[in-house]
């Protein structure tokens, strides 16, 4: 617990800097974690204020934090801010010019910044982590945690380096932060970072001012003449999800026929019109943004009145994650999922696609076994024509299995050697029980959509919170209420 005179401190300070009058829930225990060196973990629902927690951290601790995230725009978006409250903050991303990275280094090595952003990808890059070492970190904070846990819905192969990072920084406190985490990515976020008997701070993940619903449909002709009710009745601005890009282009060119001022925003466009689209969304150029989940973490818009998801998402953690973007100035909003039981095949062949098939790994490991330890591999060689994203969570995983070792930009083989056959097959064992419990967390999101009881309940009981009988903000609680309102009178 932080002395009374220190707190008082930081809480003039929250006022003063980020005109921040009262904390919310969790936000001390973690802020009272970094100023005593403390590893922890935050699971606070969206919008429940994460970032203040290393921010304000930052204005009290000796040398520099460092946050890492996934998102270039959030990083931007934060260090834009702190520059008008007068916080020294950057970020070295791969998005700035050769001059403007070579003043960012410039300014990292003076050793004067409060907080420094980065992606997770920076931070394998050694000469960098050098200049780290060389200026000190008080605090690694890790944002959207749950893309470190291969067991989570976004994971992303970058974040299982982070705990080589944490070690050749000196093992500063860490600070691991998401909306949503199951039990079982809680665990696993913990021992992936090392942290070192963490703080949990759990709040809970109900947002009571999102009114929630499911409405069945037979065909896909059903959606847009919906899609187009839902607009009619909703004020303000809000987001359609599709689990397909050329579902996206086909709703987005439908809202645009019929005058409504829509976007699009996919993976596949150019970063310059990702960008772009997102501006104007943001600043209200678009009222709806038609997006795939490419879309979305880290967005603060807080007038976000509707979520529209038009196919059913690939897990319950996707669609919490994704209806939180609504209503964060606590207004309230809406999140409706236009369910079909057909779309559900859309996601089943996703995820068989989604991880390296054995052929993939004997391929690459023949490869390893035949180099010589410290030769640089030609890593698109070894891997033939496999996605980049299925190549980096084999190389992440053979890295972390002590195969691989960073080397030069590349990576070079690693003495003693496991035994081929082995290896791949460990490999490919992992890999299927990660197949079935994504398969797991699809049939859980298809059971939420044929729901009849209250849908908050058993999201509160996934994400192992609860219990509540019911809420006031589902529309299977809305019909309870209804019947017991309107049921006749019992016959005497």
């Amino acid at each position: 617990m932080t002395d009374t005179a220190l707190w008082e401190e930081v809480s003039r300070t929250a006022a003063q800097v980020f005109g921040v009058m009262a904390f919310r829930p969790g936000q001390r225990e973690l802020i009272e974690a970094a100023l005593g060196a403390r590893d922890a973990f935050g699971i606070l629902p969206t919008g429940g204020g994460k970032s203040l927690c290393y921010q304000l951290a930052s204005l009290f601790l000796p040398k520099p934090v460092v946050v890492v995230t996934p998102l270039v725009s959030l990083a931007e978006d934060q260090t834009d801010k702190l520059e008008q409250e007068q916080v020294a903050a950057l970020r070295v991303d791969s998005t700035l010019t050769a001059k403007e990275q070579r003043l960012a280094l410039a300014d990292v090595a003076s050793g004067r910044l409060e907080l420094v952003y980065v992606t997770p990808e920076r931070l394998q890059n050694e000469t960098f982590l050098d200049l780290l070492v060389r200026t000190g970190v008080s605090l690694l904070v890790v944002d959207e945690a749950h893309c470190v846990s291969q067991w989570g819905h976004d994971f992303r192969p970058a974040f299982l380096g982070l705990r080589h990072a944490a070690d050749r920084l000196g093992r500063p406190a860490v600070m691991a932060l998401t909306a949503t985490a199951t039990p079982a990515v809680e665990k696993d976020v913990a021992l992936q970072l090392g942290l070192r008997d963490p703080l949990i701070v759990r709040q809970g993940c109900e947002r009571k001012n999102i009114q929630i619903r499911v409405v069945h449909v037979d065909t896909e002709d059903d959606k847009p003449g919906l899609l187009q009710q839902l607009l009619s009745r909703e004020p303000g601005s809000g987001l359609v999800y599709t689990a397909t890009i050329r579902t996206a282009r086909d709703v987005w060119a439908e809202l645009v026929e019929g005058d409504v001022p829509a976007g699009l925003y996919h993976g596949k466009l150019p970063p310059v019109v990702r960008d772009a689209t997102q501006d104007a969304f943001m600043d209200g150029r678009y009222r709806v943004l038609v997006a795939t989940k490419a879309f979305g973490m880290g967005i603060d818009k807080p007038d976000t009145r509707f979520i529209v998801h038009y196919q059913v998402p690939d897990s319950l953690e996707s669609y919490y994650q994704e209806v939180g973007r609504a209503g964060r100035d606590g207004s309230p909003a809406r999140a409706v999922l236009l369910h079909r039981a057909a779309d559900a095949r859309i996601q089943r062949f996703f995820l068989a696609g989604k991880y390296p098939r054995r052929a993939h790994i004997e391929r690459v490991v023949r490869g390893l076994a035949a180099a010589e330890r410290g030769e640089v591999l030609d890593v698109e060689h070894l891997s033939g024509e496999d996605s980049e994203r299925k190549q980096s969570v084999l190389l992440a995983d053979l890295e972390r299995l002590g195969v691989l070792e960073r080397r030069g930009g590349g990576f070079s083989p690693c003495q003693p050697r496991r035994p081929a056959d082995r290896l791949c097959a460990d490999l490919a064992e992992h890999y299927e029980r990660l197949r079935r419990t994504d398969q797991l967390r699809l049939e859980a999101m298809l059971a939420y959509a044929d729901l009849v009881s209250c849908r908050t309940a058993e999201i509160l009981r996934y994400f192992g919170e609860g219990p509540v009988p019911h809420c006031d903000h589902c529309d299977n609680c809305d019909e309870r209420r209804h019947w017991i309102r309107h049921r006749p009178p019992a016959q005497g």
